[in-house]
């Protein structure tokens, strides 16, 4: 992977991490079109970058997490399943599941809920006064939801926000919880994935994930308020559109040029 490579990728990552359309499944689509040589290590590259993006959240609402001991107990009720699942099911998901074809798929189906996402959710109120007022059962149910963004292209983003609003939220409740659930699950994906790679990473390899995380962190506060922005004036419908688009467009490219879109 070139600089070049690396810094396209990252810019991807700050924009789409923390928008409802799949951060892992543009980067694995960007891969096709970069024609990036070393898989392994672009799919480990992705997941380690993803640090950049997370301590952008961290830095924005640094806040709330001095109001009390909730918060994180909610975090770490909803990080559970995924972290159960994550560590059972992580092989498999890399070797099967990280490919355009599944990406394509699942940013087509991710988008039709989401058009209908907007249609439920546009008149709806929160139950809560501040997300870490949320309940456990609730908090549960936005972790077990979580479980599915580990299908690249479904969005982690898309399914916590779903979980969110179903769970009692609203819209900017609802993202802001994705935000702060991103922290946890995000950190640890990276660091198991670092875990589990660190004999065939080197020093080379280890700059390459410093300077796209730095250019991950950078774009990622930008998207994170803008995200909000344009939430509460426009709502999901054209994420939605945009994910269906993108997955028929790029679908429809892999089959005429011949690219790989399976495992």
């Amino acid at each position: 992977m070139t600089y070049l490579q690396a810094f396209i990728i990252a810019i991807i990552e700050g924009l789409t991490e923390f928008l409802p359309v799949s951060s892992t499944g543009h980067m694995i689509l960007a891969d096709s079109l970069l024609k990036i040589q070393n898989q392994e290590f672009a799919k480990t590259f992705e997941i380690v970058i993803q640090l950049g993006a997370i301590l952008a959240v961290l830095l924005i609402y640094i806040k709330r997490f001095f109001v009390g001991i909730n918060i994180y107990i909610k975090l770490f009720v909803a990080f559970l399943p995924t972290g159960i699942i994550g560590l059972l099911a992580y092989k498999t998901i890399k070797h099967y599941l990280f490919n355009p074809f599944t990406v394509s798929i699942a940013l087509i189906v991710g988008g039709v809920i989401l058009i209908l996402l907007d249609k439920w959710s546009e008149n709806k109120k929160s139950e809560y006064k501040n997300v870490e007022d949320i309940s456990f059962t609730g908090a549960l149910k936005i972790g077990f939801i979580q479980c599915f963004s580990m299908i690249p292209g479904v969005s982690r983003a898309a399914a916590t926000i779903f979980g969110g609003i179903f769970s009692g939220f609203d819209r900017k409740q609802a993202a802001e919880f994705s935000f702060l659930l991103a922290i946890p699950t995000m950190f640890a994906a990276s660091g198991y994935d670092l875990l589990k790679e660190k004999d065939n990473i080197h020093f080379e390899d280890l700059k390459l994930m410093a300077f796209g995380g730095l250019i991950a962190f950078i774009v990622a506060i930008f998207a994170v308020k803008g995200f909000i922005a344009f939430l509460n004036k426009y709502g999901f419908k054209h994420f939605g559109w945009y994910r269906i688009a993108l997955g028929i467009v790029f679908l429809s490219y892999a089959m005429y040029v011949g690219l790989e879109i399976s495992a």
